[in-house]
């Protein structure tokens, strides 16, 4: 006799939270966890997204692993405080997106930083000698202004990766093209602006987007409890952010390293 056993994981919603900017520890943490989702075999995904996005290629490959997730999993992303440039391109690999009223999104569009410490170096008596192979071999070089041929260069990159945003999202949410790239100009907006402009389908709570994972799922929403994949972090986070001021000071420097490690990279992310 056969008996109609279910591993317990069928019977919950898998809950995956994305929050701050999105890089390489973002990524890989998301990336393990939907593996774990698949394997585990999870009816259904609650996204959590509370970011201001991130870096291009991370972004990319968490929406691709998602949209391949949605072969076997119901995915709904909640966006919560602000959910914006990078952390929208998340949200498209989701079935359906749900967003608070205020909710911060938008920021559809790339930039490109570099710093140009040209004049403090000259009062300070420093200068580099370069041997390259080629003329852009240091575009973006911190020790000199960018050139006008270089700033066509980066432009062209900008453009090709913009585009690549907007048709993400044309795609995603079923929407012309040219309409996306209407408000798809960098500009923020709410998320009550988001289901007017079609980006996200409900408003409401990660409560709401909760039952609506679990009834796509075919799953009691007042009986169905989420399984929340954390990732683990180093003991000297977990202490900081024990304490309201060192948590503080601890973002503060998560956000330094992620300025100084990219610096002259395309972003996806909401410069407020």
């Amino acid at each position: 006799m056969v008996w109609p056993f279910k591993p317990k994981f069928r019977k919950q919603i898998a809950r995956i939270e994305i929050t701050g900017a999105i890089a390489g520890a973002t990524r890989k943490h998301v990336l393990e966890a939907l593996k774990t989702v698949e394997e585990k075999k999870f009816p259904a995904l609650l996204l959590r997204i509370d970011s201001p996005g991130g870096t291009v290629g991370d972004s990319q490959e968490i929406y691709s692993a998602l949209v391949r997730l949605q072969e076997k999993v119901k995915i709904v992303a909640s966006f919560g405080n602000i959910s914006a440039s990078g952390g929208v391109y998340i949200g498209m690999g989701a079935n359906y997106i749900v967003a608070n009223p205020g909710t911060i999104t938008g920021s559809i569009g790339v930039i490109i930083r570099g710093n140009n410490l040209e004049g403090l170096l000259e009062k300070v008596g420093v200068s580099f000698k370069v041997i390259k192979s080629g003329p852009y071999k240091d575009i973006l070089a911190f020790d000199r202004d960018i050139t006008e041929q270089e700033k066509d260069i980066l432009q062209q990159m900008i453009d090709t990766t913009y585009q690549q945003f907007a048709q993400t999202v044309a795609d995603a949410r079923k929407l012309e093209l040219e309409n996306v790239k209407k408000f798809a100009d960098g500009r923020v907006f709410t998320g009550q602006q988001a289901l007017e402009l079609g980006v996200v389908d409900r408003l409401g709570t990660e409560e709401d987007a909760r039952r609506w994972a679990a009834e796509l799922a075919g799953l009691d929403p007042e009986k169905t409890q989420c399984y929340t994949l954390e990732e683990r972090k180093p003991l000297l986070n977990r202490l900081l952010n024990s304490n309201s001021q060192a948590a503080g000071i601890s973002t503060g420097i998560n956000w330094l390293e992620f300025e100084l490690s990219t610096n002259g990279q395309p972003l996806w992310l909401y410069r407020p």
